[in-house]
């Protein structure tokens, strides 16, 4: 099965990054928004795994001890840059504590998967198909302010993602909660 580990969401964050896509018009830009209840933060994709190592996996996170840590949500940013942007997301404030936890499941899980090459806090708003304005796109993304929400982060979750036409189906298997 196809396998990710992430920090969810409070609903009112979700509710307000979803509203974020109706600021990004279609004669600007064409985007691939992610649906509001699969807006996440990824701290480590594990792609397909054997079902019968997902049970070493889920132990293996269990052993991870962290505590509750807060995150505020910070400025939009383009993945790879302006001139060529793929990728439309949010970064967080206090990043530290997120990379301390992916490192902790990176360590966890060294024996079954690859280090990540390079980690970036952030929450991905959607996939960007085209922009038919590069002028306009770049003046409305930095001119672009994002609210300061705050949240509070408690669990990460061990999720499974399923592929399908309309879209990335997510179910929860597992959370890991903060001690």
């Amino acid at each position: 099965m196809r396998l990710f580990t992430a920090i969810e969401l409070p609903g009112e964050v979700k509710d307000y990054l979803f509203s974020l896509k109706g600021n990004f018009s279609k004669d600007l830009v064409k985007v691939n928004w992610v649906g509001k209840k699969n807006i996440h933060l990824t701290l480590k994709f594990l792609g397909n795994v054997d079902d019968k190592l997902v049970t070493r996996v889920i132990g293996k996170l269990k052993e991870i001890n962290f505590k509750e840590f807060e995150l505020e949500l910070d400025n939009l940013g383009v993945f790879p840059n302006e001139d060529y942007a793929r990728v439309l997301w949010v970064g967080v404030k206090n990043f530290n504590k997120v990379i301390e936890l992916q490192q902790d499941i990176e360590e966890k899980l060294r024996d079954y998967f690859e280090k990540d090459k390079e980690f970036s806090a952030h929450i991905t708003l959607g996939r960007v198909k085209q922009i038919k304005n590069q002028y306009k796109f770049k003046e409305v993304f930095r001119n672009f302010k994002i609210k300061n929400l705050k949240f509070k982060v408690d669990h990460f979750s061990l999720i499974k993602s399923e592929l399908s036409r309309t879209g990335s189906k997510y179910t929860v298997i597992e959370k890991f909660v903060s001690k």
